[in-house]
């Protein structure tokens, strides 16, 4: 009996892992699409109002500014694709890591991009927000 226990446990343990990584892969394409087709709505809905937004050139945004940039086209993404992903969840907190290759348009010019990215995705009053990004140069 005390196997069977063991053993159920461990299968709701792995169930609500899984669940949990599943919830922050859909925010984390959430944020990707609204890279690509921004709208106040969904930047907020995804962002924490504590948000630190950094840029592999060294810019860091609030969510104000972060929200503002990307509706107003002044960062336009034509593309964006999130490769080598990974994610870690403790508790209420997410790490996730990727390469971010993204077509950007400045004008009538393109141009591509890629860079790391680490995101820290805390859980807030029941959902997962963005809390912090840092984007850096790879090497």
């Amino acid at each position: 009996m005390k196997i069977l226990f063991t053993l159920a446990l461990f299968l709701y343990s792995s169930f609500v892992f899984a669940q949990t990584e599943q919830e922050i892969a859909t925010k984390v394409e959430a944020l990707r699409l609204a890279l690509i087709d921004p709208t106040e709505a969904s930047l907020k809905a995804l962002s924490s109002d504590r948000l630190s937004y950094g840029h592999s050139n060294g810019k860091i945004e609030n969510k104000t500014e972060f929200i503002e940039a990307l509706v107003s086209g002044v960062s336009d993404f034509a593309t964006a694709t999130f490769k080598d992903q990974t994610i870690q969840i403790e508790k209420n907190t997410a790490i996730v890591r990727h390469i971010l290759a993204a077509d950007l348009v400045n004008g009538d010019q393109t141009n591509h991009i890629e860079i790391g990215v680490i995101m820290f995705w805390h859980k807030e009053k029941g959902q997962w927000k963005l809390r912090a990004r840092q984007a850096y140069k790879l090497t």
